[in-house]
């Protein structure tokens, strides 16, 4: 797997989520609507949208726990990598055997193995702690 596909996956997961705020911002506007018309179940039914938004905003957090616990795990994959490519470094004056020249798991990414994972979008977010998913604002709108 690229990091193109990592970042594209990444971002596909945030319209998702976008779209299921919306979902749910158009549903609890209907509802608002129906109470305010009169309508005795809508405020019930007001007080169990909000539920469900509170259950998929947690459910989102915990996707968001998940994508920061696989970066971090490749993070420090790729700083261990590196440490092992420096410690393998020859000393000065050595002169490495012509099978093994190139070989090393560097790839060209900069930055090691994982360079370009990390410096992807889904990298760059998930280092600045972005999140994805339905906000308090949201949840507090519904009542």
């Amino acid at each position: 797997m690229d990091t193109e596909t990592v970042d594209q996956q990444y971002t596909q997961l945030q319209t998702e989520f976008a779209d299921v705020a919306k979902s749910v911002q158009e549903f609890a506007a209907k509802l608002q609507t129906a109470a305010q018309g009169g309508d005795s179940n809508a405020k019930e039914w007001l007080l169990d949208l909000k539920q469900i938004a509170i259950d998929v905003k947690d459910e989102q957090m915990q996707v968001n726990n998940l994508l920061t616990a696989l970066h971090q795990f490749v993070a420090n994959a790729a700083q261990e990598v590196q440490q092992a490519q420096a410690q393998a470094q020859p000393q000065p004056g050595y002169q490495q055997p012509m099978g093994r020249m190139g070989m090393g798991m560097g790839g060209g990414m900069g930055g090691g193995m994982f360079g370009g994972f990390l410096g992807g979008g889904f990298g760059r977010a998930m280092e600045m702690g972005a999140g994805i998913g339905l906000g308090e604002d949201l949840i507090n709108s519904i009542l």
